[in-house]
Order: structure tokens, then C-alpha cells, then sequence
């Protein structure tokens, strides 16, 4: 088996590719770059080139496992684009080449398993050769249809490490992509893809039951059509939960229950992935039954949610959110919004539910995009036979009825604690501008908020939302600035560990920048609205204003901290406080003088009892102190 390439040559690969999407001139070196390093047909007898770039790419795709493979799909994309109307293809032939001799290099790795002293190794080579398969296969199904075969036994792996559970899982992505397009595959070929699917669904953990199931859905819905087979699949989960149900209703601190947990939250589980991808209520399905199959799911999964196991309530939620893919309009129903609403505002609910309710929102949403993006291909395809774009239509028209229901309390959860709500609660938010289903006008004081979180991958995100609002709506960041900066207190409010401590307005490292630095950067160009956006956050300190102490302190850090690039831009600033000490400035002494001279007379106030002289002097100083403190 073949040495890894050196570790610094995929390091460097890895920082440049990753730059895949920047400004034009980068974005076209770096297509350049790695055309010339992967993309380009290497000649048939020189095996040892072909060696090297396969396992440049591998390393590559491994060193990127945590962060994501958008920069792959990204490259690739844009490669084959720029070469469909030419009449010589080197990028497509570069991609059969890599794909047959990827499939080559994991015959080799699983011949080499046996070995004890590299198992480790090539287990983690095999998964880096498979992963990069699938990424291919998502880009071009069609480079993988005659290696489909191949690929089939993988789902038999045994599993005992984490590496084995990635190969069946992307094996099983694979399979999904490419089998639907195999043309006249054999009856026992695909009997035997089902069987083992059905396998794995029943034995494995969610991760690998999703995979399955998704796989399964491709296979049964657009090839064999053996519907029998997974009606009893769901009938199997189905009557578990509805047994399960009966038992708790009769004893809810039944042991029976205690016993039978993992077995309903399998069944939760798989039943609600089961309905993502097959629509029960079809014919094939339930035959000539009356009986609505979803109706009958929303309500079994709604009992669970109301379980006072968090652990179950997680299970059902998920489940939930899986249906609602198939079903979208269940999430009209009351006691849907009444569930999704009261677990997003409610201050005291569990982390978890907050998380997994955004998360379904989520998954949701990536799921209508991509059923546009589809929609819009076949729409391409056949513009002139049928009208495909109106079907998009009315689908986006669902999704953003669906979003305003539960916007207000999408966006509130920007004011959680944790961290992990706030990320998925913007990632709802940047998926839904993104699709356009809301005005984004009332997300922007929000985006402005989130633009101070402490994670730097979070507010780049928000940063990124309110430049891309900026392009399309000129005005719209400046005419919400100063509620941005207000919301943005709440939120540092929100996240700070030391509440005894004041919330300040700059950055606590080197750079002591304002936390609402981009916001003045955007509206820094245009002179009017930095003016009127300066004399509004500036009026805030007016008494008439009468605005918390510990904000003003906020806004002064970032008055004080805003990164200006001219010198007009402090003194104008400077000018309006002058302006505001001048008139209003020997009013507040005055004030302050004329307390004093009520506290020097009580003092001065003779008294017959020490004590009693004592305490109207305490009883003085604390009025003079309350006197003082009030505001002019």
C-alpha cells in the first residue's frame, strides 16, 4: 500500500482550495491551480502519476472530515461548468480516470485489511476513497453507475469502529445517487440491496438508520417499486409505538416502559424517517384503507413529545420533523405551533428541545432548497412541455407561510446563552433569507445583534447576511442601525457570564475593536447616514432619553472604539458632545450643587438625641445619595 503524500503539500492544498469562492481573480487561480493538479487526464501507462494524485486528493478530503467538502462540490462544479458547450472535455475524462482508479485503490485497501500492522491506516484510507466517491457521485451520478456493483457488499461491512459505520453510511449515499440511473439492473442485485438496507435499519444507531432509509426510498420509489416490503417495515415500528402508547396511558410508571425505552425510541425514530421518504397515504401503500396514516403518525408522535423523558421527547420531536418533509402542511396545525412556539420562548425549556426544534426547521428548509434547485433543472429540461417553475412557486408560497409562524421565535432565540442555540437559530434565519420567503428588513436589527457574538464563525455568518441584504435593499442596514446596537446589548446581556459585572461595548483581546465595528463600517461610507446614525446613538445619552446607565456604557465603548478612517469622523462626534455639555452640562452641576446644600443643612440640623441624630443623618445621607443619583 502507498505511503501518504507529504503532510504539508496537503496542508497548502487544503488552504487553497478552501478559497474556492473568493473574488473572481482568486476564485479563477485556484480553479486554475487545481485543474492543472487533479482535473487534467494523466496518460494510461503512468500508473505512479495517477498513485500520487489520488492520494493528494484522499489526504485532501480527510483533512477536511470536520469542516465540510462544500469546496469539493464548489471546484468541481465550476470545472465542469466551464467546459459544457466545448468539444473536447480533459475535465470530465480526468474525473473517469479518478473515479475508476479510486475504486481500484479500495479493492487494494480491503485486500490489505487482513494486515494487522497497517489495519488503522488503510481503514482510514478506504473511508477517505469512499468519501471521495460520493463526493464525485453527488456532482456526477453518472461516473459511478458501472462501479455500482462494486460498491453493493460494502453495506455488509461489520461494523466495530467509527470508520466502518462512515463506509456503510457513504456506501449507502452512494448507492442512493447512482441506482436509480443503472439501466436494466438485475432483479437479484437489487433484492439484495433492499434486504441489506432492511438489515441495517434494524440493527444500527440513528446515523446509519437515516442513510438506510434515504437509500431505501431512492431504490423502492424510483426503481422497484416494492412497496410491500416497506409497508411492513413501518407497520413493524408503527404498532411497536402504538402499543407502547397504550401501556403508558394505562401505568405511566409502568417498568415495562423503563424495559422497552430503547425500543421506542427506535421506533420513533424510524418511523418518522420512514414517512421523510415514502408517503403512506398512497395507495400502494395502505391499499383501499380509509384510514389517514399521517394523521394517525402526528398524533402518536405528539403523545411522546409530551413524555416527561427528555430523552423520548428529543425522539419524538425528531420524528416530527422528519414527517414534516413529506408533509409540510402539518405544521399549520395548532398543536404543532402550539409545541414548536412554547419550546422556542419558554425560558425554563431544555437546551436540547430548543435545539432540535430549530434543527428540524433547518433540515426543512435545506430540503425545499434543494427540491427547487431540482425543480428548476427539470424545469430547464422540458420548459416547453410543462410548467415546472409554477410548481416551485407554490411550493416556496408554503415555505415562507410556514416561516412566519415561527420567525419572532426563531429570532428571540438569538438571546439565548448557549451558543449551540444561537448557531442553529441562524442558520433558520440565513436559509430563509436566503430563499427569500421573508422581508428581511425585520431580521436585520437581529443580524446586527448576533454581528457582536463572541464565535467569530457566527458573526462572520451575520456579517455575511447583512452584505448580501446591503447589495439588495441600499438603506435598509442604516435605517435599522440603532435598534441593531440596542439588540446587540441584550444579546452580550444574554451571553455574559459575570452579570454582576457591566456589559462593555469592545472586544476584550488585542485589537479592543467595537463589537459593532462591521455595522459602522457599512454605513460609514455614505456621509448622511453616518452623521444621522452618530447624532441618534449620541441623543440616546439625552435625559429625556432616559435610557439605562449600563447600555449608555456600552454605547460610549463603541463611540469610543468604532474604527474610524478619517479624522472628521471622531471630531464630528466630539462637536455634538461639546454641543450637549454646553447646554445641558451646567444644568446636571447645578443639580448636583443643589443637593449637596440640602445635605450640608440636615447635617447642620441640631438634635436632643444621639441617636436619633444619628439616624436622620443616615436617613439624610442615603436621601442626598437618591437624590443625586436621579437623573436631570
Amino acid at each position: 500500500i502507498e505511503q501518504p503524500t507529504f503532510p504539508k503539500i496537503t496542508e497548502m492544498c487544503v488552504k487553497m482550495i478552501r478559497r474556492v469562492n473568493d473574488e473572481e481573480g482568486i476564485k479563477k487561480l485556484v480553479n486554475e491551480t487545481f485543474q492543472k493538479l487533479w482535473f487534467t487526464p494523466t496518460p494510461h501507462h503512468d500508473k505512479e502519476a495517477m498513485t500520487r494524485k489520488i492520494l493528494n486528493i484522499t489526504d485532501v478530503v480527510a483533512a477536511c472530515r470536520d469542516t465540510g467538502y462544500d469546496w469539493f462540490e464548489q471546484l468541481l462544479q465550476n470545472l465542469l461548468k466551464s467546459e459544457e458547450d466545448a468539444s473536447y472535455k480533459p475535465v470530465k475524462k480526468a474525473c473517469t480516470q479518478l473515479v475508476d482508479n479510486l475504486v481500484e485503490h479500495i479493492l487494494k485497501y480491503e485486500e490489505s485489511l487482513s494486515d494487522s500492522d497497517n489495519k488503522g491506516v488503510n481503514s482510514g484510507r478506504l473511508v477517505a476513497c469512499i468519501t471521495t466517491l460520493f463526493l464525485f457521485s453527488k456532482i456526477r451520478p453518472q461516473l459511478m453507475v458501472r462501479h455500482a456493483m462494486t460498491m453493493q457488499p460494502y453495506l455488509t461491512t461489520k461494523c466495530s469502529t467509527q470508520n466502518d459505520f462512515m463506509v456503510i453510511c457513504n456506501v449507502a449515499k452512494i448507492l442512493e445517487l447512482v441506482v436509480p440511473l443503472m439501466e436494466h439492473p438485475s432483479e437479484t442485485f437489487l433484492a439484495t440491496i433492499e434486504e441489506d438496507l432492511m438489515k441495517l435499519i434494524i440493527k444500527y444507531g440513528m446515523t446509519v438508520v437515516q442513510h438506510c432509509v434515504s437509500c431505501l426510498g431512492a431504490v423502492v420509489n424510483k426503481v422497484t417499486q416494492n412497496y410491500k416490503f416497506v409497508w411492513a417495515c413501518f407497520n413493524r415500528y408503527y404498532g411497536a409505538l402504538s402499543k407502547l402508547k397504550s401501556q403508558h396511558q394505562e401505568d405511566p410508571n409502568s417498568t415495562i416502559l423503563t424495559a422497552n425505552k430503547p425500543a421506542l425510541l427506535r421506533s420513533l425514530f424510524t418511523v418518522g424517517a420512514l414517512c421523510r421518504h415514502f408517503d403512506f397515504d398512497q395507495e400502494d401503500f395502505k391499499g383501499n384503507s380509509k384510514v389517514n396514516i399521517k394523521d394517525k403518525v402526528l398524533e402518536l408522535l405528539m403523545y411522546f413529545t409530551k413524555h416527561s423523558d427528555e430523552e423520548v421527547q428529543t425522539k419524538a420531536i425528531i420524528g416530527l420533523g422528519f414527517a414534516f418533509i413529506q408533509h409540510p402542511s402539518l405544521m399549520f396545525e395548532q398543536e404543532v405551533k402550539t409545541l414548536y412556539n412554547s419550546i422556542l420562548s419558554d425560558k425554563n425549556c431544555s437546551v436540547n428541545l430548543k435545539i432540535q426544534v430549530l434543527k428540524n426547521l433547518q433540515t426543512y428548509l435545506q430540503e425545499e432548497d434543494t427540491r427547487m434547485q431540482q425543480a428548476d433543472r427539470d424545469w430547464k429540461k422540458v420548459a416547453k412541455q410543462e410548467d415546472l417553475k409554477e410548481m416551485g412557486d407554490i411550493s416556496s408560497g408554503m415555505s415562507s407561510s410556514i416561516m412566519q409562524l415561527y420567525l419572532k421565535q426563531v429570532l428571540e432565540a438569538f438571546f439565548h446563552t448557549q451558543s449551540s442555540v444561537r448557531h442553529f437559530a441562524l442558520n433558520v434565519i440565513a436559509l430563509t433569507l436566503n430563499q427569500g420567503l421573508i422581508h428581511p428588513v425585520q431580521c436585520v436589527p437581529y443580524l446586527i445583534a448576533m454581528g457582536t457574538d463572541p464565535e467569530p464563525s457566527m458573526r462572520n455568518k451575520a456579517d455575511q447576511q447583512l452584505v448580501e441584504i446591503d447589495k439588495k435593499y441600499a438603506g435598509f442596514i442604516h435605517m435599522k442601525a440603532v435598534a441593531g446596537m440596542k439588540m446587540s446589548y441584550q444579546v452580550q446581556q444574554a451571553i455574559n457570564t459575570c452579570p454582576k459585572d457591566p456589559v462593555r461595548g469592545f472586544r476584550h483581546d488585542e485589537s479592543s475593536s467595537a463589537l459593532c465595528s462591521h455595522l459602522y463600517s457599512m454605513i460609514r461610507g455614505n456621509r448622511q447616514h453616518r452623521r444621522a446614525f452618530l447624532i441618534s446613538l449620541l441623543n440616546l445619552f439625552d435625559d429625556t432619553a432616559k435610557t439605562e446607565v449600563n447600555m449608555l456604557l456600552y454605547i460610549a465603548d463603541n463611540l469610543a472604539c468604532f474604527p474610524y478612517q478619517t479624522q472628521e469622523e471622531p471630531l464630528f462626534i466630539m462637536h455634538h458632545i461639546d454641543i450637549t455639555l454646553s447646554v445641558s452640562g451646567s444644568n446636571l452641576l447645578q443639580s448636583f450643587k443643589e443637593s449637596m446644600v440640602k445635605d450640608k443643612k440636615k447635617e447642620r440640623k441640631p438634635s436632643s438625641d444621639e441617636e436619633t441624630e444619628s439616624d436622620s443623618n443616615s436617613g439624610s445621607e442615603s436621601e442626598s445619595e437618591e437624590e443625586a443619583s436621579k437623573p436631570r
